[in-house]
């Protein structure tokens, strides 16, 4: 069973993770970059790691704050080799305990349509279709989503 750790921004597993996801994403878009401000260490206050059972890591998670009592979710990514084990589950779970013990009450995400697996995830764990936010709103890829929490 996979297990979750806290991590930094700038770990070199989260590194590692958060390029192979932007491969993917460039691959499955076309080669179009993402829309938006990158995340980083100065803005990302919450970076969750899942390891396999020998160490391995597998996936990752991170939140940004935007501010009343709202936080955005960035870079959750699942290895393929251990997609469909429940780790997106863990990892959307886990990110979501972290926004609830800051006082944070909704998430919201950007994601597309390419990505009908990320759709599903969020779509079953409570989120809803809400209008494209913040640097989305131009961008004819990004399908916004958002959970309340408390």
């Amino acid at each position: 069973m996979p297990n979750l750790s806290a991590a930094s921004w700038d770990d070199p597993d989260v590194a590692a993770l958060t390029a192979a996801q932007q491969v993917e994403l460039r691959a499955r878009y076309g080669g179009a970059s993402e829309p938006g401000v990158p995340p980083s260490a100065a803005d990302v206050a919450v970076v969750l790691l899942a390891r396999d059972d020998d160490g391995t890591p597998i996936g990752c998670g991170a939140l940004r704050p935007l501010g009343d009592g709202t936080a955005e979710l960035k870079r959750m990514y699942v290895v393929p080799a251990a997609r469909g084990r429940g780790v997106s589950r863990l990892l959307l779970t886990g990110l979501e305990a972290e926004a609830v013990g800051r006082g944070w009450t909704t998430v919201l995400l950007e994601t597309g349509p390419r990505q009908p697996e990320a759709i599903g995830l969020y779509t079953a764990a409570g989120y809803r279709p809400v209008p494209a936010f913040g640097h989305y709103v131009d961008d004819p890829f990004s399908l916004c989503f958002a959970r309340e929490l408390a």
